[in-house]
């Protein structure tokens, strides 16, 4: 016979289903076929990118990598004209959300999947950009903008607002590790150290221009049609993501942050949301099976 649950595990199991049903669409935590001693996956437990994607932290890491992600226009024009964001504005964050979890936490069978899929999607997104340009999903040069976009937003949300802080050399272990599924995907060269991941994002920025997609993007992403009672910590997850854009990116996409609020504001009310989610869905379902 199961026990009943206290009314404290009772609150935190109904949190964490409804925390899962808007970050994943579904109330259910992900069970893996194989223990990790069977099959640990592309990654393994002991993994810098475990340390990373483990953390509810990862939320305001995936907002502030699409915020970057509207400044190329080519990717913009490609999420705006194959995307349906307006219509499923949680469609995409599902989806996203399940390649990186697969990817990290799933067998190796199901990882090499996951990658096989999106490159088939890939393989159908391509137009014409706004400036007359055409773009096209599988250019390895917007894969890799991308691909970097994630990783140092992934990684820079960690470190603020991680549970705990990361191991020694976790950071250029994390960005090797995580360059294994770019090239997966047909990055020709991911950078391998923290260093260079630095250096590629800084080669973009004379590319970036923020034209009328852009601008549609962040306003949505700032105020999307999201359940009532998900709004107010979605706007401090949002105002978190912001506040950790470089300053020039701030500037361009027009998402000023006052000073001292950051340090005084939005950091306690983030750091708080985040152990609250984490302690809502607990250890990741994935490492039950250890």
């Amino acid at each position: 016979m199961i026990p009943a649950l206290t009314p404290l595990e009772d609150f935190r199991d109904q949190l964490g289903r409804g925390i899962r049903r808007v970050l994943a669409g579904t109330t259910e935590a992900p069970e893996r076929a194989l223990s990790f001693e069977e099959d640990p996956g592309l990654f393994g437990p002991d993994s810098a990118t475990f340390e990373v994607h483990s953390d509810a932290s990862m939320i305001i890491g995936g907002l502030r990598a699409l915020l970057l992600q509207t400044m190329h226009p080519l990717a913009m024009a490609g999420v705006a004209d194959h995307s349906n964001y307006r219509s499923d504005p949680l469609g995409r964050l599902h989806r996203t959300g399940g390649f990186v979890g697969t990817t990290t936490f799933g067998t190796t069978e199901d990882a090499e999947r996951a990658i096989r899929t999106v490159r088939n999607v890939h393989l159908r997104v391509r137009g014409t950009a706004p400036d007359g340009r055409a773009y096209e999903a599988t250019d390895p040069h917007l894969l890799q903008f991308v691909h970097c976009t994630e990783v140092d937003s992934f990684l820079r949300a960690r470190e603020r607002y991680g549970a705990t802080p990361l191991s020694t050399g976790a950071g250029d272990r994390y960005v090797n590790e995580m360059a294994q599924i770019a090239e997966k995907l047909g990055v020709l060269r991911a950078p391998r150290t923290r260093a260079d991941l630095t250096a590629v994002l800084d080669g973009y920025r004379p590319e970036h221009h923020i034209g009328s997609q852009a601008r549609e993007t962040v306003r949505f992403l700032a105020w999307p049609p999201l359940p009532l009672a998900t709004r107010p910590t979605y706007g401090v997850v949002f105002a978190a993501a912001v506040s950790m854009l470089p300053r020039y990116a701030r500037w361009q996409l027009r998402l000023p942050v006052a000073p001292l609020v950051e340090p005084l504001a939005i950091r306690p009310a983030a750091t708080i949301a985040m152990r609250t989610l984490g302690w809502a869905l607990g250890d990741h379902p994935s490492t039950n099976n250890q």
